[in-house]
């Protein structure tokens, strides 16, 4: 028999597998976006609720800015680049949520810093000394802007994005945190990683953006980059502002998931600006060494928190199983198999996406559960929560939908040649 012919069942086969993915993807991105349409918006104020129980019931109505911010992106980046999205209760819904928005998530207009969580109709409840309600308000008004045309939406945009970059490099004074004597000077992961995903969406097809944030993007990748410390052995949730390891239970700190987010983020910057280098560098440390380090070999899933050193982590929840860390997973290892063609990074995502699907979808209500025991029992039913809406988990599909396609659209390599006779 040729030795062609297994080689070339073997790729349909693998085929196969792919479409079967995208389908199986497809249909639970559908059953996922249809309810938060069908249980989150408020129709009276504008807005979402994403406190929902597991049936889809309000069971609190504060509304926290940074998931308003994340729905009205969801909605935008669905209604732009899917076909079967592009409706208008989809758009209308997304221009009321960024409505709401720009009458209400800034504390103190024209100030810029925006409430945690408001009320339902508006007022300000809580203030974050940090960055993140901001970005993402501001990724929801450039998707708004893509999906309108509307300028007043960019202009908002870019406006948000200035002072973000002002406070993380020149002056955070304005976040209103005050510098203790004893607090150390950290640098936690999520802030350089967070502008980086701005760069990139604020850039994207957008040449005089780009440009405008090139050198912030450099920026942000090395700050990123200076967590992978002890030779290359771990990946650390929080550094010195030097890049230097820090004393105690936080600088031990290792998060998985966060570390696997950071790697896509990491990816599409390497592919970006064509560097191959770091791009091996950023799968070994940011995809394998987390999954490798994180994954629970005796029940499966991904640990939350883990210790350098193996000490028991602090955080109460170390061992649960959340279902943020296993979308930006799949997401990881599709991006650095489309883009390497390395099978070991296709059978990772194989295994995180079976098990994500097996434990954290719910088949009788829709959406997932997001908080799971070590064992991968369901220890809370809600669908949504001040940390939970309308993201994560249809972003996941959303990507991992585009990607399944753009591979199987890829031509099937040519078979090899049969070897001459003797």
């Amino acid at each position: 028999m040729s030795k062609g012919l297994p080689a070339r069942q073997d790729m349909e086969k693998e085929r196969e597998t792919l479409q079967a993915w995208k389908e199986r993807v497809g249909q639970e991105l559908d059953r996922v976006v249809a309810f938060w349409m069908e249980h989150s918006h408020d129709q009276e104020h504008g807005g979402f609720f994403t406190c929902l129980g597991r049936e889809g019931r309000v069971y609190d109505d504060l509304k926290y800015v940074w998931l308003q911010g994340r729905q009205v992106w969801m909605y935008c980046r669905l209604y732009r680049t899917f076909e079967r999205f592009r409706h208008a209760q989809l758009l209308d819904a997304a221009k009321a949520g960024g409505e709401f928005l720009l009458r209400y998530a800034r504390v103190a207009p024209p100030g810029k810093k925006c409430a945690f969580v408001l009320t339902r109709d508006g007022r300000p409840v809580k203030v974050q000394r940090t960055i993140f309600s901001e970005c993402f308000y501001t990724m929801a008004m450039n998707e708004l802007w893509r999906a309108t045309g509307e300028v007043r939406y960019q202009t908002e945009a870019v406006e948000m994005m200035d002072q973000i970059v002002h406070w993380v490099q020149e002056d955070a004074s304005g976040l209103g945190r005050p510098q203790l004597q004893g607090a150390p000077a950290a640098e936690p992961m999520a802030v350089p990683m967070m502008l980086l995903n701005l760069v990139e969406q604020l850039g994207e097809a957008d040449e005089e953006l780009a440009g405008k944030y090139a050198e912030l993007g450099d920026w942000c990748a090395r700050r990123i980059l200076q967590h992978v410390q002890r030779d290359g052995q771990a990946v650390l949730e929080n550094v010195s502002e030097g890049g230097k390891e820090l004393p105690g239970c936080l600088g031990r700190q290792q998060n998985p998931g966060h570390t696997l987010e950071a790697g896509w983020f990491l990816l599409r910057h390497c592919i970006r600006k064509g560097d191959p280098e770091l791009r091996a560098h950023v799968v070994d440390k940011f995809l394998l060494l987390p999954f490798h380090s994180g994954w629970d070999p005796d029940h499966g899933g991904l640990f939350y928190f883990q210790d350098a050193d193996n000490f028991c982590p602090t955080q109460l929840e170390w061992a649960m199983k959340l279902w943020w860390p296993h979308s930006e997973a799949m997401i990881a290892f599709l991006m650095g198999y489309s883009d390497s063609g390395d099978p070991v990074l296709l059978r990772l995502f194989y295994q995180v996406a079976e098990y994500t699907f097996r434990q954290f979808r719910d088949p009788e209500y829709g959406e997932w559960f997001g908080y799971l025991s070590r064992e991968g029992k369901v220890a809370l039913s809600i669908k949504g929560g001040p940390f939970k809406g309308c993201f994560h988990v249809p972003r996941c599909l959303a990507m991992c939908e585009e990607m399944l396609g753009a591979l199987l659209s890829r031509p099937a390599p040519a078979p090899a040649p049969a070897p001459a006779p003797a």
